[in-house]
């Protein structure tokens, strides 16, 4: 951990007002406000499960029921963990979900498009204020937005399928507060990498996580899905940003019909705990195997030889990763040996990447071009092999997460798995930015 980059120890903050979550929380439940610790019905605006998650585990139980679903318009199904299908059993979880979507008529449907956490936004399908639930761990991606969005199992998904409902506790909030601006070379997933690495997996506690301060607001949209996505990382339910102008342009471009972002802040008098940083002094992070936890300065871990750099998942292969990578990658070749493989996380980030050169930047340095699905990093499609060392950008670098319990799985941004790649070791990025 890059001691310099915070601030030590955590600082309460409390007074009458309400936090973000709370505010959120009381629309959901039709209150004016709610108290930390209470259980509050809420409705739930939107449903988001895929082909994993979703009408293979659904369907049996619904049918058992007898039961409808409540509101059709308030599903997203997203067909992204099984395509494309490579066996017989990819092929018949796709076919459940692609025939229960037909006879269900379900309106938004995205059938290899691109991982669900990028695929959902990028359609203006999550908005500020709104309350939505996941069939996914890394769903609190969608408090980017200013919603309150967590990930919910499948018998949770299905009393929301029927209802329209859920209960929750109402959390604490933990203010990530980052004052500064980052370094060239430095970014979300380094900011994200640090806070785990200093409070641990458990680090949230189920609580919803904030993230605010100057260099959170200079993040570009889709850097604020990475801090959002990896909260989960920190034990978090939600992993809140406040709207802003920002926000409301990404959502303009997604096609998403207006809506009021000003009550969806923080109050100065809220109650919650903070814990500052300072951007401008942080390095690159990297996490080695096998947590997201074991994370440190990139300097902890320079020239550790790496076989596959993979850029690739909902943390490391939007549009912004690409051009991340690309800015490291241009001109030169990756180091003999090296198999660096690209799997961009939208059909839409693919195909803008291309239009800029970005996607021929990379494949001119030697880059395997691999179809725009969850893949290597839910262990599908070309999954990692034994003994081998890994620098990745995805999430998570559990044991066999990513294919064979033996690989040895380092995580990375962009600009750090595409140094890596091209000097065949980890490398710190900011030496080829230069």
């Amino acid at each position: 951990m890059n001691a310099a980059a915070s601030s030590g120890n955590a600082v309460p903050v409390t007074a009458s007002g309400q936090t973000l979550a709370q505010k959120l929380i009381a629309r959901a439940s039709a209150r004016e406000r709610v108290a930390v610790g209470e259980i509050v019905t809420c409705g739930v605006d939107l449903a988001m499960f895929h082909d994993s998650s979703g009408p293979r585990r659904l369907k049996p139980m619904l049918e058992e029921l007898g039961a409808q679903v409540w509101n059709k318009d308030r599903i997203v199904l997203v067909m992204d963990h099984y395509v494309p299908e490579r066996d017989d059993d990819s092929r018949r979880i796709v076919r459940i979900a692609r025939d229960w979507a037909r006879d269900q008529q379900l309106p938004h449907v995205y059938d290899s498009q691109g991982i669900c956490h990028v695929v959902v936004p990028q359609h203006g399908h999550i908005r500020p204020g709104m309350l939505c639930v996941g069939g996914d761990s890394h769903s609190p991606t969608g408090g980017a937005f200013g919603a309150y969005m967590f990930g919910v199992g499948s018998t949770e998904m299905l009393g929301v399928v029927v209802t329209g409902e859920i209960w929750l506790r109402v959390p604490e909030t933990i203010q990530m507060w980052w004052d500064g601006a980052l370094p060239a070379g430095v970014t979300a997933k380094d900011m994200m990498l640090h806070m785990i690495g200093r409070f641990g997996m458990n680090g949230g506690r189920y609580q919803a996580v904030e993230f605010a301060g100057p260099a959170v607001k200079a993040l570009s949209m889709q850097e604020r899905m990475t801090l959002s996505n990896m909260s989960a990382e920190l034990g978090a339910q939600a992993g809140l940003i406040a709207p802003d102008d920002t926000t409301a342009a990404f959502l303009a471009e997604a096609g998403a019909p207006p809506v009021d972002m000003a009550p969806w802040f923080t109050d100065e008098g809220a109650s919650f705990t903070r814990h500052a940083f300072d951007a401008s002094t942080l390095e690159p992070q990297v996490a080695a195997p096998h947590s997201p936890a074991n994370a440190h300065g990139v300097s902890r871990f320079a020239n550790t030889p790496v076989d596959v750099a993979y850029i690739g998942a909902c943390t490391g292969a939007k549009l912004d990763d690409l051009r991340a990578a690309a800015s490291v990658l241009r001109g030169h070749k990756v180091a003999a040996g090296v198999r660096l493989i690209v799997a961009p996380a939208s059909v839409r980030d693919q195909q803008q990447a291309q239009n800029e050169g970005v996607l021929q930047v990379l494949m001119d340095a030697g880059a395997e071009l691999f179809p725009t699905a969850c893949g290597a990093c839910s262990g599908y499609g070309d999954p990692m092999g034994d003994d081998i060392t890994v620098i990745s950008t995805t999430a998570r670098n559990f044991k066999g997460r990513m294919g064979s319990p033996t690989a040895q799985v380092y995580l990375g941004s962009p600009y750090t798995v595409a140094a890596a790649a091209l000097r065949g070791r980890v490398t710190d990025p900011r030496e080829l930015l230069q």
